[in-house]
């Protein structure tokens, strides 16, 4: 009898121990599931943010010397890029942000021993707006203010939407990446849609080109009527 009570004794110390190494393994098993929510939280996309402007030909741009007034200067940016200092002479400044003509100016006078490291600002008062263009199979392409943040679904609704004739699989986005070359992305705006993902939306950026093609049978009905002549089918039909 007291070795079943001996017996019975050890099987309990045995449960509890088992029960608090299973309760040691769960607490430290929540700590990798959070974190790896964490890690989770942590792939979410992130807002893409427009690029600063870039100075373009025909550009105005006021400079303000605030410790040398006399400086103060209105140029407007010439057609091959370069812009005029009043004392320092030309330099160029196309493609460059207003953080960068800042220094590019200050430079300029510190170099030709006018000014010692001048504080100059800069202010666009006239600019080209940012645009985007759409053509194609859409009902009103042409070219559009980029006002906001917008997507490539969004251009081509503000364009009038696809036409009978587009071809939605192969949308293409054309991107300037330099001034001589451009990157282009093919888009399947048709899955996209379907599939009710629009991770693969692309973000406009200023002066983007949007083009939808037409589809198979629409480029074949342009040189092929829809319908044969009533006697031609009569006559097929006959033989």
């Amino acid at each position: 009898m007291r070795s079943v009570k001996i017996w019975k004794s050890t099987l309990l110390v045995q449960f509890l121990l088992l029960s608090l190494a299973l309760g040691v393994r769960a607490q430290q098993a929540s700590p990798s599931n959070s974190s790896s929510g964490t890690a989770l939280d942590n792939t979410n996309p992130q807002l893409q943010h427009r690029p600063r402007y870039m100075i373009q030909r025909t550009d105005t741009i006021a400079l303000t010397f605030p410790l040398s007034p006399e400086f103060n200067q209105t140029i407007t940016v010439e057609p091959d890029g370069y812009v005029t200092l009043v004392g320092a002479g030309p330099i160029r400044v196309e493609n460059m942000t207003v953080d960068q003509l800042c220094e590019a100016v200050r430079n300029s006078y510190t170099g030709a021993k006018i000014l010692h490291d001048p504080i100059v600002t800069a202010d666009l008062k006239d600019f080209q707006k940012p645009y985007f263009v759409v053509v194609g199979s859409v009902g009103k392409p042409g070219q559009f203010d980029l006002r906001d943040d917008i997507t490539v679904t969004q251009a081509v609704a503000v364009a009038g939407g696809f036409l009978t004739s587009a071809k939605h699989s192969q949308v293409v986005v054309f991107h300037r990446i330099s001034t001589d070359w451009s990157e282009a992305k093919t888009i399947d705006l048709k899955h996209m849609l379907n599939s009710k993902n629009l991770t693969e939306d692309i973000h406009l950026q200023p002066g983007d080109i949007v083009y939808v093609p037409q589809n198979g049978f629409s480029k074949f009905k342009n040189v092929v009527p829809y319908t044969l002549p009533l006697g031609m089918v009569t006559q097929t039909a006959a033989l």
